[in-house]
């Protein structure tokens, strides 16, 4: 194919999918940068050259902007990165065993505090499973309620938890 037939293929195609690609990038980054993001798809498919070998456009200009988004959380991800220059003379490593119980102890006490802060019911069910470790049939049983109420209070109690080691960055 021609320079001409190749640039008129390009115009052509942009024409019908600029604006697709530009709801694209709007949607996933707003309306400031989505004009740039798109301008940048068809720039670099322009430069491959590869618009006349293309079976299905749409498809090819969506991986396309997909993989700009890739990329350019990457870069923002890196650029973000902080390294601090190690003085070994001043910090004097500490052995992993110290760090491992300094974390347990941090690990104990935010779990102590969530446990605390559960509802009498849950708590009891909770450590029932956790520390007794009883079946939820043992527990329905024993605490009178129904399979699914145990259920109910297992999941509330591992939510709080969740919640808590997320809070805490455990």
């Amino acid at each position: 194919m021609t320079a001409s037939r190749s640039t008129a293929a390009f115009e052509a195609l942009y024409r019908t999918e600029y604006a697709r690609v530009l709801r694209f990038f709007r949607k996933r980054v707003g309306g400031d940068d989505a004009p740039d993001l798109a301008q940048e798809v068809f720039v670099k498919l322009f430069a491959a050259g590869v618009v006349e070998h293309i079976e299905n456009p749409p498809a090819y200009l969506t991986r396309c902007a997909r993989n700009l988004l890739i990329s350019r959380a990457r870069r923002r991800a890196s650029a973000h990165i902080v390294t601090c220059p190690i003085d070994e003379g001043r910090d004097a490593p500490a052995p992993p065993e110290q760090t491992w119980s300094i974390e347990e102890g941090d690990v104990r006490r935010v779990y102590r505090r969530t446990l605390l802060a559960m509802p009498r019911k849950t708590r009891r069910i909770f450590l029932m499973h956790r520390l007794k470790c009883m079946t939820y049939a043992e527990i329905s049983e024993q605490v009178g309620i129904g399979y699914d109420g145990v259920e109910y209070h297992m999941t509330r109690a591992l939510a709080r938890c969740r919640r808590a080691a997320s809070v805490h960055r455990l």
